[in-house]
């Protein structure tokens, strides 16, 4: 008779998952041991926060939720961060504890915690098996919290002697979502009538179909498109109806004319506070229609008339059959909207004393990035630039945190490279991220995944010094550190290392990227060049 872990194993087969991802513990040797043998790919990890991240990357990509197995105490903790940004994020991941032996359960045993009191508040499901029983049962109903309505994280803690007992039980078989959506008609007679409308795309649309769904809609109802935080991919950049996305510190100009919308559909997204600028947008008086999949966020922050629980995909093939708006009603207001999003776009050349703007790599990266190229970023100051200064296109990805958490960009670019190995990965991090994780190059080099990593070196943890200058002129504390030598930890990996000090070498970059094989790419970068410019002006 198969172990509990077995079960569990073959319930996750069962789903399609091919890959998880661990730091092995003692505490669940009889999982390890039924995916032996199994068709799942192990892969190892040094530290629970990259392979969580690695999960939370590979999820984007396939979305199925990401599995992370770690052990109990220290590796749960350290894997807390995969779960809150599965949860900004709104990616499905199944977190795999091994807990203590059920007998100790709540004694204060070595390396115990309550998992529910430690991940409930911001986890869809938190399980704990008592007996190996059932374990079937709570696998299918974490994968069931993880995947419907609005996905995010479940965390099921497995104690390791239950996992290793005998069980009888079966999982039932996970039940597919049948997508809802709500009559168009009304919806359809708001958006004829809309003379300076919206479309909002958030997260619901970076599934498969999704970017597909909504270009045409857009072009059939001629519907000016803003993406959500951190979702550039979800809508050609060069497109005529493509209006910017609503991030960080977005232009004065682009504020002020979204606030004439006399209609925002926002299609999607939870409506959280960068997307809405701090929510002051959409502001009082403008009409909203908000859909979301989970009825939790509609009606929170915003009056929307109507508010609607559906599927995004759902609703656009049923205003599909609607007859559209007239496109030439529109025309002004959408080219308003796009010279002001183009407006933002250009990158000023400048040389600077200490290095290179950062804008200019990776506008340079963009021109050498093909037409299916992922492109995997850390959080930081780096990776501003790519949000506003590239043109993404159909068929491109990019992996960057919505929660805005370090550490993101190299488990990413793995679980990228491992997930579709023909394809170029370039991977985008600071010299501030680069060590929170960055170990798991070592599974590049075991797995001889060519990477393309970019790394931006400039001394500082330069998002929180800009902020830091902005309310303590002149009092540096705490946003400086001294670095390794970078260039000798590249190699380190098996990446033939390049070094970006000037413009002169920005061509050997970009031809790194287009080429064959595995790249380190290490960039001089000018902090004066994002500092604010009364800093700025001291310095010179």
């Amino acid at each position: 008779m198969k172990t509990a872990a077995e079960r569990l194993v073959d319930f996750l087969a069962a789903q399609g998952i091919d890959r998880a991802w661990c730091v092995p513990g003692e505490s669940y040797i009889a999982l390890l041991d039924a995916l032996h043998g199994s068709p799942i790919d192990l892969v190892t990890c040094r530290h629970e926060a990259g392979a969580g991240f690695a999960a939370v990357a590979d999820a984007r990509l396939t979305g199925r939720p990401g599995i992370v197995l770690v052990s109990r105490g220290p590796g749960a903790c350290n894997a807390a961060i995969a779960l809150h940004t599965a949860e900004q994020d709104a990616v499905p991941l199944i977190l795999l504890i091994g807990q203590v032996e059920a007998r100790d359960l709540r004694r204060r045993a070595f390396q115990e915690i309550d998992y529910a009191a430690m991940f409930g508040s911001f986890c869809k499901f938190v399980g704990e098996a008592t007996t190996a029983a059932q374990v079937p049962e709570l696998i299918a109903r974490a994968w069931a919290a993880a995947t419907s309505g609005v996905p995010g994280p479940a965390v099921l803690s497995l104690p390791e002697d239950v996992l290793a007992e005998t069980c009888e039980a079966v999982a039932p078989a996970a039940t597919p979502h049948l997508p809802a959506a709500p009559d168009p008609a009304p919806i359809a007679r708001l958006l004829r009538e809309a003379r300076r409308p919206i479309l909002l795309a958030g997260h619901a649309l970076d599934a498969p179909g999704g970017r597909e769904a909504l270009l045409a809609f857009a072009e059939a109802w001629h519907l000016p498109v803003a993406v959500s935080f951190r979702r550039q991919d979800i809508f050609p950049n060069d497109h005529p109806l493509y209006a910017g996305d609503m991030g960080l510190r977005n232009p004065d100009a682009q504020r002020a004319a979204f606030a004439e919308a006399d209609l925002v559909l926002a299609l999607g997204t939870r409506l959280t506070d960068i997307t809405t600028q701090g929510y002051s947008w959409p502001r009082p008086g403008q009409r909203l229609i908000h859909v979301c999949a989970d009825p939790r966020f509609l009606g929170w922050q915003f009056a929307a008339d109507p508010a609607i629980c559906a599927d995004a995909q759902a609703l656009l093939a049923a205003l599909a059959r609607e007859a559209p708006a007239a496109p030439a009603s529109r025309a002004e207001w959408c080219a308003r909207l796009r010279q002001i999003h183009l407006a933002d776009t250009g990158v000023a050349r400048r040389d600077w004393p200490d290095g290179l703007a950062f804008a200019e790599i990776a506008q340079a990266v963009g021109e050498a990035l093909p037409p299916d190229g992922i492109v995997a970023l850390d959080a930081g100051t780096f990776g501003a630039p790519f949000y506003r200064k590239l043109s993404w296109q159909p068929g491109q990805r990019l992996l960057a945190p919505i929660s805005g958490a370090m550490g993101f960009g190299v488990p990413a670019a793995v679980a990228a490279a491992l997930r579709h190995p023909g394809r170029t990965v370039v991977c985008g991090l600071g010299d501030g991220g680069a060590l929170m994780t960055g170990g798991e190059l070592a599974v590049a080099l075991e797995r001889r995944l060519p990477i393309k990593l970019l790394l931006s070196e400039n001394g500082a943890y330069a998002s929180i010094r800009i902020h830091q200058e902005r309310a303590h002129p002149g009092r540096v504390s705490g946003t400086m550190f001294g670095n390794p030598d970078f260039g000798r930890w590249i190699e380190s990996f098996g990446l033939p290392l390049l070094r970006v000090d000037s413009r002169a070498d920005i061509a050997a970059m970009q031809a790194a990227i287009r080429g064959p094989g595995p790249a380190g790419v290490l960039v001089r970068t000018s902090l004066q060049a994002v500092l604010p410019a009364p800093v700025r002006a001291a310095a010179e």
